[in-house]
């Protein structure tokens, strides 16, 4: 604090990291992804089972981060029953089906909204409606990984079995969305003029959306047809449902943040911010990817 008339000199600001076009710390960024790959497809490799841990441990992180977000809007959801009933909802997929996926669902809306009867009326309506959103926005949607996983069955077993279809198709799926995110960052950063969408996200922009179809389209059908034994066609329309769902769920994650005036849910991913960050791609992309292996491959 200064005593004199005159105005302080302003604080010398801290230098920071230009980014280019990317708008990201690129080697961190490939650091941090290689480092989750590589999670996943150790616990696909020794024992799919344990696959589920690192889908339960993602739904509780996302959880704490949507809780974290929403409360700079003055919203409180109870994330203790949100990130229990969520983690219950990735077990019961995986071992009894979508119908138990269902009545999971629907027993935890119930507690999470009896739960917040002890916070008394003040708010009720706002923070339960933000619950049940949270509660269908991550653990329901994450479920479908679960419940595309348990189409090799569920017996536990050690080593990965690649003639599995439960672990074809989770490969598949994260495949061909990380296709799409890389395909439009590329096409983006490169070639990038028309904004999808100026107001929601100032860096996505047609040609990297065009970026996204041509790399979801040639993963699609080099997998489906070399990997999973399906028709070519199948691998179009898979290809074209993701770099759709992709974007969307991008779309809806970015006009979130700027609701609720954050730049990332959090920064527990060097590179990359917050889980959700990550996840709005596969959270949107995994419940018609299920759909599509499940009716036209499997």
């Amino acid at each position: 604090m200064t005593t004199s008339d005159s105005p302080a000199a302003p604080a010398p600001q801290p230098q920071q990291k230009d980014h280019g076009r990317a708008g990201r710390d690129l080697p961190a960024a490939v650091g941090s992804a290689a480092v989750l790959v590589g999670a996943i497809l150790l616990s696909l490799f020794f024992w799919k089972t344990a696959f589920m841990g690192i889908v339960a441990a993602a739904v509780a992180v996302a959880v704490w981060e949507l809780h974290r977000g929403l409360s700079a809007k003055d919203v409180d959801i109870p994330e203790q029953p949100l990130m229990v009933g969520g983690v219950a909802m990735v077990v019961v997929a995986y071992f009894w089906g979508a119908p138990a996926l269902v009545t999971a669902t629907a027993v935890t809306a119930l507690v999470v909204m009896l739960w917040l009867l002890r916070r008394g009326v003040d708010g009720y309506v706002k923070n339960a409606t933000a619950s049940v959103f949270t509660l269908v926005y991550v653990p329901f949607l994450a479920s479908f990984v679960a419940l595309l996983l348990s189409e090799g069955g569920t017996t536990p077993a050690l080593g990965l079995d690649l003639d599995d279809p439960g672990v074809r198709g989770v490969i598949t799926f994260i495949a061909i969305t990380v296709a799409s995110d890389t395909g439009g960052y590329v096409a983006g950063v490169l070639f990038g003029r028309h904004p999808m969408a100026k107001v929601i996200s100032p860096k996505k922009s047609w040609e990297g959306f065009a970026g996204s179809v041509v790399a979801t389209v040639a993963v699609g059908v080099w997998l489906v047809t070399s990997f999973l034994g399906g028709e070519w066609w199948v691998g179009v329309v898979l290809g074209l449902i993701a770099a759709v769902m992709a974007t969307l769920g991008d779309l809806c994650e970015s006009v979130m943040k700027r609701d609720l005036g954050i730049k990332d849910m959090s920064q527990v991913i060097p590179g990359h911010g917050g889980l959700m960050d990550r996840l709005d791609s596969l959270l949107a992309t995994v419940a018609p990817i299920w759909l599509v292996l499940y009716y036209l491959v499997f």
